[in-house]
């Protein structure tokens, strides 16, 4: 892709972005703010975790916006007996008597991690490798994944029985936690509508690969003001109890905050929240736009916020006053 500028580059992906957007709606009513979340996270190459009850389309957003993206996609349905192998591929003999390596689902640029927290950690840890080294390694060889590559996990909030919470250092390798809710009245009924005739809507296909990983770069080479680095870092920095730069909250009600990447996928998140907005460089809004997802899944509250009745999201919201 050739454009005589970054701005040219900016405006591009502004439209490209709208267009997107237009075409998943033919099939996703409403979360027009999660399916914005997805693709900032895609634009950053970031992953995703996606947290609501059953049937809200989850796989059927992800599946989408593969199709819009021209990407393979693969879903693989986390249960308890779910092992390594079943995510990255194992060997097998052929019948030449020689070890021949099958490759696993794993090898998709999006994948869907459905309820991964219904599998033991040893198979949660299989896709540590693979989304933050974008490689497998199998019997000492390494294989390279395809670019782009997304992992999208959702989580079932409600049945808690029979489930294994992902570890901090798993979740730490998630650019966001969205939070996925009932869509209102009104989008409802044009959800039964729209999925109760013969016509299913398909959409069209908007971006390649090629242009994906364009705009990736792209949004790396967005400058960002001084003032706005320090204020995603010292916002990830309040977050911390018992340290130089901690908020009176984090002290009273936080056991353990955000590190470093958090302040990482603040700077990303806001440069591309900017540049689909329009905007050249990012803002302190821009920042705050995406710092719930960030920062949710990147705090644990004591027993004193359990006791108050503090939410994460009460934290989060005292932080950005």
């Amino acid at each position: 892709m050739q454009y005589k500028s970054d701005v040219k580059a900016i405006d591009a992906f502004v439209e490209k972005t709208k267009e997107l957007k237009n075409e998943i709606a033919k099939v996703i009513v409403g979360q027009d703010d999660i399916i914005n979340k997805l693709l900032i996270s895609i634009f950053c190459r970031g992953h995703a975790l996606l947290i609501g009850v059953p049937g809200l389309a989850k796989t059927l957003m992800v599946n989408t916006i593969s199709k819009v993206l021209s990407l393979k996609y693969s879903r693989i349905q986390f249960t308890p007996d779910l092992m390594p192998s079943d995510i990255i591929g194992t060997e097998i003999l052929n019948e030449k008597r020689i070890f021949h390596f099958v490759k696993g689902p794993i090898f998709a640029n999006i994948i869907l991690a459905d309820e991964i927290n219904r599998t033991p950690p040893k198979t949660q840890s299989a896709l540590l490798e693979a989304m933050q080294e974008k490689k497998i390694t199998v019997a000492g060889n390494t294989y390279i994944l395809d670019k782009p590559f997304f992992v999208l996990a959702t989580q079932n909030p409600i049945e808690q029985e029979g489930t294994y919470p992902l570890p901090e250092a798993q979740l730490d390798r998630f650019m966001f936690n969205i939070l996925l809710d009932y869509p209102s009245y009104n989008e409802e009924i044009n959800i039964v509508k729209n999925t109760t005739t013969e016509h299913l809507a398909e959409p069209k296909k908007i971006l390649s690969s090629e242009e994906i990983i364009f705009f990736q770069n792209l949004i790396l080479r967005i400058p960002v003001a001084d003032n706005v680095f320090n204020y995603a870092v010292s916002l990830a920095a309040k977050t911390r109890p018992n340290s130089e730069k901690a908020h009176k909250w984090a002290d009273k009600y936080i056991i353990w905050g955000a590190g470093p990447r958090a302040s990482q996928y603040l700077i990303l998140g806001a440069k591309c929240h900017a540049a689909m907005n329009g905007k050249y460089s990012p803002d302190i809004e821009d920042v705050k736009a995406i710092a719930h997802c960030v920062l949710r899944h990147r705090i644990v509250k004591n027993y004193k916020a359990e006791s108050d009745g503090i939410s994460i999201e009460d934290i989060i919201n005292e932080f950005l006053k």
